[in-house]
């Protein structure tokens, strides 16, 4: 069953209607243990080290709509906004991630149609908010059949950000 990305981003693992807490609040992800900080003038990010050589070889391995997307989102393509693919946070890795917007991407392919997976999902995208990072989902069928109207989404959020925080 193929969702439309409007059905599919409106649903609940898509966009926290929070703003991030404002940056002179605080560092994010500061009670995960052993991890390396990632820092500039907005915040601070840690991650797990041993989450580095995974990542590098998930870039090395990516999957289709991974390099479609990648194609859009590298060279500051998008707004002029930086994004990394496969970006370590905490425990996790994320797909996509600009830093500057605290903006994860995540696609979601087949793997994640099991009730177990979604609710894994949800555990892994509510810590990930903890550390005010804002995430959108897209469906991996829509990254294939339509890259026109994902791009389009992902510039609506980005165009809404800006505009809650005065960028």
């Amino acid at each position: 069953m193929t969702h439309s990305i409007t059905a599919f981003k409106n649903s609940p693992l898509v966009m926290p209607e929070a703003d991030p807490p404002p940056a002179e609040e605080g560092c994010y992800g500061e009670a995960i243990t052993g991890c390396v900080n990632m820092s500039d003038k907005r915040n601070i990010l840690s991650y797990n080290p041993r989450l580095k050589l995974l990542a590098r070889n998930l870039r090395n391995n990516s999957t289709l709509s991974e390099i479609i997307l990648w194609y859009h989102l590298k060279n500051k393509q998008i707004k002029g906004y930086d994004f990394h693919r496969q970006k370590p946070i905490g425990e996790y890795i994320v797909d996509f991630f600009c830093k500057e917007l605290m903006f994860a991407i995540e696609i979601d392919g087949y793997t994640h149609d099991s009730e177990e997976k979604i609710i894994k999902d949800l555990k892994r995208q509510k810590e990930l908010e903890s550390y005010g990072v804002h995430i959108v989902r897209f469906l991996d069928s829509d990254i294939k059949n339509n890259i026109g109207g994902v791009i389009q989404c992902i510039e609506e959020w980005i165009d809404e950000f800006e505009k809650r925080n005065d960028l």
